[in-house]
């Protein structure tokens, strides 16, 4: 008897779910499976604080799951193989999953679609997590834009997104395979330092649609206004629902054009989201190496201490330390801040963008390799349409300028230590520095 095999990864939705609504439309029995893979070759493990958000998400998607009368069922180890071993255990002929961009998982995709192919199976991929798929935009030469304006110009005169797609009826199947407890995978820390999470977030797709009205409703009007100042609750805080997939870009796109809304600025910053896909895409080393070659000679310093200090909020600049204990407490920060913190990292301590980087990777609940990876380097200057290396963020005017009355600095550091470097001697410091790989760039030969 014929049956179908859905994998689901970084899309953990029922509605405008293209895979799911493909394999209802084969009107077969389905089976929904999710796999922990921290195996496959190059795949990254998980941060502990998106593993927090998964262990949730995938419980709310279980439910919804099982509301309809389906399941989901969860495996963990390197994926081709469970899924492999899934397809033959269910009888499947049909295998879908919606598409991912980083290298590593386009390769376990592709072997899985040429064992498919072996087989007598029909492996078939979707769009679901991107508007604008990396190798469907380009520059008039054919390359890839490293510029986001140009790139966010030529993703709107594409057209619009396709309509998204509500919730479908799925079957399933006579029996249901094997799977394991969600608290098998132990995605959920055992320690109590998850209590921050917990009073902040509710992981879920039916979360993520909620916050998202609400934005809509009361905030997206003063967004151009609010969204650099972190005292104020002025962003939509959607990106953990995205990273997860219990919303879809398309979803936010169409909801703000059928409300009528002012779709410029918001949607330029989901436009980010997609430009750091891109970038992902066509440059796969950039998690580690910078875009930029000259920045692989860029003298970094090794100082552990300032680095601790750094990760824990006692740096002693109140607007630094603010974001860091923010991030530490809620898995999360407000994007100024971010900026603020990592050029301090950078540039106020010369220590390099990947710690920080990877500091990120495991304490934000939206740790994202492609948006994670183009904030750094942006940020560094050694990425795609980076901020110049001497543009060097003064924490104290960043804290006058976008928290004037100190609410964000008295909220989450409202006693820091005795600064660990002085701001004017750091900036000559951080200008020696990038003088030094300019001098060895082609210009100045």
């Amino acid at each position: 008897m014929s049956a179908t095999l859905v994998w689901l990864r970084d899309d953990l939705r029922l509605d405008d779910n293209p895979a799911l609504a493909e394999a209802a439309a084969l009107h077969q029995p389905l089976t929904v499976v999710y796999v922990l893979d921290e195996e496959s070759p190059g795949i990254r493990p998980l941060g502990g604080a998106v593993k927090w958000w998964l262990h949730h998400s995938l419980a709310g998607l279980a439910a919804a799951l099982e509301a309809t009368g389906s399941r989901l069922v969860l495996r963990r180890g390197p994926a081709a193989r469970v899924i492999q071993d899934l397809a033959v255990e269910t009888s499947a002929d049909a295998l879908l999953w919606n598409r991912r961009y980083g290298g590593p998982e386009r390769a376990v995709d592709a072997g899985l679609k040429s064992w498919a192919g072996g087989e007598g199976l029909n492996a078939t991929s979707f769009q679901a997590n991107l508007m604008f798929e990396p190798w469907t935009v380009r520059t008039g030469s054919g390359g890839p834009y490293k510029v986001f304006t140009p790139f966010w110009k030529a993703c709107l005169a594409a057209g619009p997104p396709p309509e998204p797609e509500p919730a479908p009826s799925l079957s399933p199947p006579s029996s249901w395979p094997e799977s394991l407890a969600i608290d098998d995978l132990g995605l959920d820390p055992a320690i109590d330092w998850a209590g921050g999470l917990e009073e902040t977030w509710t992981p879920g797709e039916r979360s993520a649609g909620e916050r998202l009205d609400a934005f809509l409703e009361d905030d997206v009007a003063s967004y151009a206004h609010d969204r650099d100042r972190p005292d104020r609750p002025g962003t939509s805080r959607l990106s953990p629902h995205l990273h997860h997939g219990e919303i879809g870009p398309r979803q936010i796109w169409h909801e703000i054009h059928g409300r009528g809304l002012d779709p410029r600025r918001f949607l330029a910053e989901v436009g980010w989201r997609e430009f750091a896909h891109h970038l992902l895409y066509h440059f796969p080393h950039t998690p580690e190496r910078p875009l930029r070659d000259e920045f692989e000679r860029f003298p970094w310093r090794t100082d552990r201490a300032a680095l601790r200090a750094w990760q824990r909020g006692q740096t002693g600049y109140p607007l630094v330390d603010a974001g860091m204990h923010q991030l530490w407490t809620t898995g999360w920060m407000h994007n100024r801040v971010r900026m603020v913190v990592a050029s301090f990292l950078v540039k106020h301590l010369l220590l390099p963008w990947q710690e920080g980087a990877r500091w990120f990777w495991d304490t934000l609940v939206d740790a994202d390799l492609a948006n994670n990876t183009l904030g750094w380097q942006w940020t560094a200057g050694c990425g795609a349409d980076a901020a110049p290396f001497f543009r060097i963020f003064n924490p104290a005017l960043q804290a006058e300028r976008y928290d004037p009355a100190g609410d964000y600095v008295r909220a989450w550091a409202p006693d820091p230590p005795a600064p660990i470097v002085d701001h004017r001697a750091a900036r000559e410091r951080a200008l020696e520095a990038f003088a030094e790989i300019r001098q060895g760039s082609p210009q100045h030969r």
